[in-house]
């Protein structure tokens, strides 16, 4: 059977146009998270000219733009800078987290980090912490069970935060994968093939494929050169298409 002239074109710009609407409803989030990356440096960069290293009592600064961002943001559950080991001069580590409760409410995450006595003290081997640190860009980890903050199924948008040129911690929002399944999943269904969005290591982030999970692993591909190449292609039967801008890929079945 021979396809309809301007088929083809026509499926190219749908697929062009459901990525730049995902693209688009992750880059409100990672706006959020670039604000709180500009206030953490813009602090730290205090601390600095006052000759100290910072202390965790510095970061309450955050915390009003922290509130403001939580409210504001629609898809974002959760925000904070997670300092790098070592960055305060009184604590080995450090969240400065704030999430929102289910009755609206904004509260602090109450952490225990202590080694000794917490299962979660070390958290630098999180995706949303070793991928923005490893490879110095934007990363979306997940969707995973958050254990460390809301015990729900979400997916954590983070970029690296710079003191003197080095690696300070990760500025994150967490997104809630029901909440973002409700913003995406109409989307994908306008699609004429299955199709599902996967993060740079192949984890899919939504699905409207009824043969690929949200957490499960799409194998083969090279989803990190995809999101590098920028600019749709293929592997084997699948059709990839990077949304523009974030660190996520359409895939086409």
């Amino acid at each position: 059977m021979g396809v309809r002239p301007g088929t083809a074109t026509l499926d190219t710009e749908t697929e062009a146009w459901v990525a730049a609407q995902v693209g688009g409803a992750l880059e409100a989030v990672f706006e959020t998270v670039a604000a709180t990356r500009a206030d953490t440096e813009a602090l730290l960069h205090r601390a600095a000219a006052q000759g100290r290293r910072p202390a965790s009592a510095d970061l309450a600064a955050l915390r009003p733009g922290l509130h403001l961002r939580l409210t504001r943001g629609e898809l974002v559950s959760g925000v904070g800078f997670v300092a790098a080991p070592g960055l305060l001069a009184d604590a080995p580590a450090w969240l400065e987290w704030w999430q929102s409760g289910t009755d609206g409410d904004v509260r602090p995450l109450l952490l225990d980090l202590d080694p000794g006595q917490s299962a979660y003290s070390d958290y630098t081997h999180w995706d949303w912490f070793t991928l923005p640190r490893d490879t110095g860009r934007r990363a979306v980890a997940g969707p995973y069970v958050d254990y460390l903050c809301s015990d729900e199924y979400s997916l954590t948008l983070s970029e690296p935060v710079l003191w003197e040129g080095r690696f300070a911690g990760v500025a994150a929002a967490d997104v809630y994968l029901r909440h973002f399944e409700a913003a995406v999943l109409p989307l994908l269904r306008r699609l004429p093939r299955p199709a599902h969005l996967v993060n740079a290591r192949g984890r899919v982030a939504a699905s409207a494929d009824p043969a690929r999970l949200a957490g499960s692993l799409t194998k083969g591909p090279d989803f990190a050169e995809a999101l590098r190449a920028a600019r749709p292609g293929g592997h084997g039967d699948l059709r990839l298409v990077p949304c523009p801008g974030v660190p996520v890929v359409l895939v086409l079945a």
